[in-house]
């Protein structure tokens, strides 16, 4: 149950077009809902501004429809990551209302759009070294937009060619948070945090040959950069650079840039 919910829920207890009885019925499931091969948190939007996030790899088709079904009768907006196109399938045969991006391996339902951030509104700029680093990039991208952010891409400007990253530096200095999306050795992110005053949040991917060890080389250089204000995710999260990101916006880091 989200915040709009639950204050309707509770208005119409106070107005009397609701009878306690009903409400408590609803309230039940809070803060958790058992449905044997998931305990769903039905609390987190109230606790942390955003419900639970279906983590869809893993797990059958039948459970990821049953859990994303069960939070879009709570909530009002639901999303579901690292989905196949198999499950995104099974889904949307239940869910006529589930969008899914194969780029980004997102599911998105929603009731309603939100409204389009203004363009002189602060923003997250979303960085990838290279175009083989865009389906992290996005999933980090297209959850910031979920989210309601708004959000300026720059992909494939990587060291290798650095000119192209240097070609968007009025948009670099300009952003309020940085992802730096980078397979590789991971250099990207040190060089961008060398440049910005804002936070940087370095997201290594997989991408690369052997001696990048599936990512880890990037996790490396990116935990042992001398530039300031770097903070480093996982390797291939996406998401979790972007709900950072999010949390940072939401706190108003926009408000001084000096």
């Amino acid at each position: 149950m989200d915040v709009d919910k639950l204050r309707n829920l509770l208005e119409g207890v106070q107005a009397g077009d609701l009878p306690v009885e009903q409400a408590l019925d609803r309230l039940r499931t809070l803060p958790f809902d058992d449905l044997g091969y998931a305990q769903l948190d039905m609390h987190r939007a109230l606790r942390q501004g955003m419900p639970e996030v279906v983590f869809c790899q893993g797990k059958t088709a039948e459970q990821v429809a049953g859990i994303l079904a069960r939070l879009w009768q709570s909530h009002d907006r639901v999303l579901g990551t690292r989905a196949s196109v198999e499950q995104a399938a099974f889904v949307a045969e239940r869910l006529p209302e589930a969008r899914y991006d194969p780029m980004s391996r997102l599911i998105t339902l929603a009731r309603r759009a939100l409204p389009p951030p203004a363009e002189t509104a602060p923003y997250v700029m979303v960085a990838s070294g290279g175009t083989a680093d865009m389906p992290v990039a996005e999933e980090a991208a297209q959850t910031l937009e979920f989210l309601g952010q708004r959000v300026v891409r720059a992909y494939d400007v990587g060291v290798a060619g650095i000119h192209r990253l240097l070609s968007r530096t009025e948009q670099l200095l300009a952003a309020d948070v940085i992802i730096t999306v980078a397979g590789m050795e991971g250099a990207l992110t040190s060089v961008v945090a060398g440049l910005v005053n804002c936070p940087v949040i370095g997201v290594p991917t997989s991408v690369g040959y052997g001696a990048s060890f599936g990512g880890v080389a990037p996790l490396l250089t990116m935990l042992n950069s001398c530039a300031l204000g770097v903070a480093v995710v996982n390797i291939d999260n996406g998401f979790g650079a972007a709900v950072y990101a999010h949390t940072i916006m939401r706190r108003g880091c926009g408000e001084n840039r000096t």
